[in-house]
C-alpha cells in the first residue's frame, strides 16, 4: 500500500492499493461492452467472476474474480478482446475495499500567475492534449497523455506535482456514490392529522411561511440521478428551467429516467418545489426546478461541470442529496463510519466558483445531505466544505434521526423520515419509535407504482432533508433576493427551533454559539426565517 498525495495545497491524500481480485474492463470508442463480452473468449475469462460496478457513461465494468484465479491471464485474455480498449488493475481503499476508478484524464491546475498561452505551450510540450478547459477555475484543465494508461497515470500525475508551476494535478478518480435517500399526510411541512388520526407537530412551520413567500422568481437546482419533468407537479409556464443531461450517453433523453430505477431526483425535487396542484406540495411550490441529471460516480469531470453549468445559467440554490458510501448506521463497528472521503480539486473548485461568482456574485447556496451513516459528517468532504450548508434529518417525534449524521460541520436539520432499529444486538441508547416518511413525487407515466400512482409516503433519509432545506432558502430569497450567501446561511442558524431531548447525551446539546452536533442549529422553521429575511429587507433596503 502506497500514499498517494494528488495535491500540493488542501487536497488530501488517497490511501489505495492495488486489488488482487477486480478487474476494471472499459470498451473501444464506439463499441457496446455488453456484446463484446458476450463471446466465448469472454466467458473464458470471466468465468465465475461478479459484476461489481458499472460506469455506464463510460462502459466500463468492474468485476470480481475468485480468489484462487490467475488474475494476470484473464486480463492478457481480455484485452486481446478486438473491441476491449482496456483490461487492468483496479486500486481499492484500504478501508473499505471499496473499487476506486481511474480514468486516463488528467486534472491539472497550474499557478495564477501564468497566462493561458504559457499553460497550453507547457502542456503542448509535455505532450499532454486538452480535453476540457475547466472554466470554474484559474489556469485548470482536463488533459491526457496517449502514452499513459492503467496505473501509469498515477505515476505522471506525481511527477507533475513536483514542478513549481503546478498547483494541483491527479486523474480523475471515480468512486461509488450513494443517494441521501401541502396534502393532508406532509406532516413535515404542517401541525397536522395524518392518516389513521396520529397527530403529529413536529414540522418545519412551511405552511405558515407560504402566506408570505412561496418561493416565487427563485431557480432551485437539484443535481440527482433523473427527474421526471413531465409529473404535474412540475408543469407550468417557467417551473423547468436549465435542463441538462451531463451523461454523455444518454443525452438525448435530457433530464428524464431511463427505467424506474432512476426515481431518486424526482422525489428530492417534488420536496424542494413541487408544484402541490395535485398530490404533494415542495417546500417552495413557486420556485423554478433546473433538474441536472448526473449519474457519473463520485470525482468525475461531469461533477464540477454540473456545478458550474447550475451557476452560470441562473441557479439561486443547488441542493444534492447524495456523497460518499457511509458505514452502516446501526453497526457502530462498521470501518466505513471513520473513512475520511476528500473531494476532488475540480469538485472543490466548482462549488468554490458556484458559491462565490454564482448569482452575479452574491453566491448561489448550496445544500448536501449530511449523511445517512450515523458517523461525522466532519469526514465527507463534500457535505463539510465551508462553503456547503450541511444538514440532518429529525424525525416526527421531534429527535434526530437514528441514521442521521451529526459533527461540527452539520448547519442545521430539517424534517424526514426515520426507522426502527432493524437488529436485536445492536442496542440503541434510547428506544426508537416507529415514525413516518415524507409524501412527496414519484414518478408518473410509464414508470408510476402501480399501488401509489405518481406519489410516494416513504421517502426518507437526509434525501429529503436536504432539498426541504433548500426550499426553506428558496422562500427567504423569494422575498429579499438582495441577501448573499452568507447572509441566507446565517438566517437558516438564526431561525432554528431548538429541538432534541436530555437523554441525547452530550452530543444532543446547544453550545454557547447555538450549535448542536446532533442538531446543528436546530430544526429549520421556515417563517421564522422570511420573517428573519424581511426584517434584513427593512433594514438595509
Amino acid at each position: 500500500m502506497e500514499e498517494v498525495n494528488f495535491g500540493k495545497k488542501r487536497t488530501p491524500s488517497y490511501f489505495l492499493q492495488k486489488s488482487e481480485d477486480l478487474i476494471a474492463v472499459r470498451s473501444q470508442a464506439g463499441k457496446d461492452l455488453a456484446s463484446t463480452l458476450s463471446c466465448e473468449l469472454a466467458n473464458e475469462a470471466l468465468i465465475d467472476s461478479q459484476l461489481v460496478m458499472h460506469v455506464a457513461d463510460a462502459d466500463v465494468q468492474v468485476f470480481k474474480i475468485p480468489p484462487t484465479s490467475n488474475l494476470r491471464k484473464r486480463k492478457t485474455l481480455l484485452r486481446s478482446l478486438p473491441g476491449v480498449r482496456f483490461a487492468g488493475s483496479v486500486l481499492v481503499d484500504p478501508l473499505t475495499q471499496e473499487a476506486v476508478l481511474y480514468t486516463e484524464n488528467l486534472f491539472l491546475k497550474f499557478i495564477d500567475q501564468l497566462t493561458s498561452t504559457q499553460c497550453k505551450a507547457i502542456l503542448k510540450e509535455l505532450g499532454l492534449t486538452i480535453k476540457q478547459q475547466a472554466p470554474y477555475a484559474t489556469n485548470a484543465f482536463f488533459v491526457n497523455h496517449k502514452d499513459y494508461r492503467g496505473t501509469d497515470v498515477c505515476s505522471l500525475s506525481l511527477r507533475l506535482l513536483e514542478r513549481e508551476d503546478v498547483d494541483y494535478c491527479h486523474p480523475e478518480m471515480l468512486r461509488q456514490g450513494q443517494r441521501r435517500t401541502i396534502h393532508a399526510n406532509q406532516w413535515h411541512l404542517k401541525k397536522t392529522t395524518v392518516t389513521y388520526q396520529v397527530h403529529i407537530d413536529a414540522s418545519a412551520n412551511v405552511e405558515a411561511a407560504h402566506e408570505l413567500s412561496q418561493g416565487e422568481g427563485v431557480v432551485v437546482a437539484v443535481i440527482d440521478d433523473a427527474f421526471d419533468i413531465d409529473h404535474p407537479e412540475f408543469t407550468g409556464p417557467g417551473k423547468i428551467v436549465g435542463a441538462r443531461n451531463f451523461d454523455r450517453r444518454n443525452a438525448a433523453l435530457g433530464p428524464r429516467p431511463k427505467n424506474a430505477f432512476e426515481r431518486h431526483g424526482t422525489a428530492a425535487a417534488g420536496v424542494a418545489c413541487a408544484n402541490g396542484q395535485v398530490g404533494a406540495s415542495g417546500v417552495a411550490p413557486r420556485a423554478s426546478l433546473m433538474p441536472l441529471k448526473l449519474t457519473k460516480p463520485l470525482g468525475a469531470r461531469a461533477e464540477a461541470d454540473a456545478f458550474f453549468w447550475a451557476a452560470d445559467n441562473g441557479a439561486d440554490i443547488i441542493s444534492c442529496s447524495w456523497g460518499p458510501a457511509e458505514g452502516h448506521w446501526a453497526d457502530p463497528t462498521d470501518p466505513r463510519h471513520t473513512q475520511k472521503f476528500p473531494l476532488a480539486a475540480s469538485t472543490r473548485l466548482a462549488i468554490e466558483y458556484a458559491a462565490t461568482k454564482g448569482r452575479n456574485g452574491k453566491g448561489c447556496v448550496i445544500f448536501f445531505g449530511a449523511g445517512n451513516g450515523n458517523e461525522s459528517v466532519d469526514n465527507d468532504g463534500y457535505s463539510s466544505h465551508p462553503m456547503v450548508v450541511a444538514v440532518g434529518a429529525c424525525n416526527d417525534q421531534n429527535r434526530r434521526s437514528a441514521y442521521s449524521d451529526f459533527g461540527k460541520a452539520l448547519w442545521c436539520c430539517f424534517p424526514s423520515g426515520d426507522q426502527p432499529h432493524p437488529d436485536p444486538k445492536f442496542k440503541p441508547a434510547t428506544s426508537i419509535p416507529q415514525t413516518r416518511g415524507i409524501r412527496t413525487t414519484d414518478l408518473s407515466g410509464k414508470f408510476a407504482n402501480v399501488n401509489s400512482g405518481a406519489y410516494t409516503e416513504f421517502f426518507s433519509g437526509t434525501s429529503s432533508a436536504c432539498p426541504g432545506a433548500a426550499g426553506v432558502a428558496a422562500l427567504v430569497l423569494g422575498v429579499n433576493s438582495a441577501l448573499d450567501r452568507q447572509a441566507v446561511r446565517q438566517i437558516l442558524a438564526d431561525c432554528c427551533d431548538k429541538i432534541g431531548s436530555a437523554d441525547d447525551g452530550p452530543l444532543g446539546q446547544y453550545d454557547l454559539n447555538g450549535h448542536s452536533y446532533y442538531y446543528g442549529h436546530g430544526r429549520l422553521n421556515a417563517l421564522r426565517a422570511v420573517r428573519l429575511a424581511l426584517e434584513r429587507l427593512e433594514t438595509h433596503g
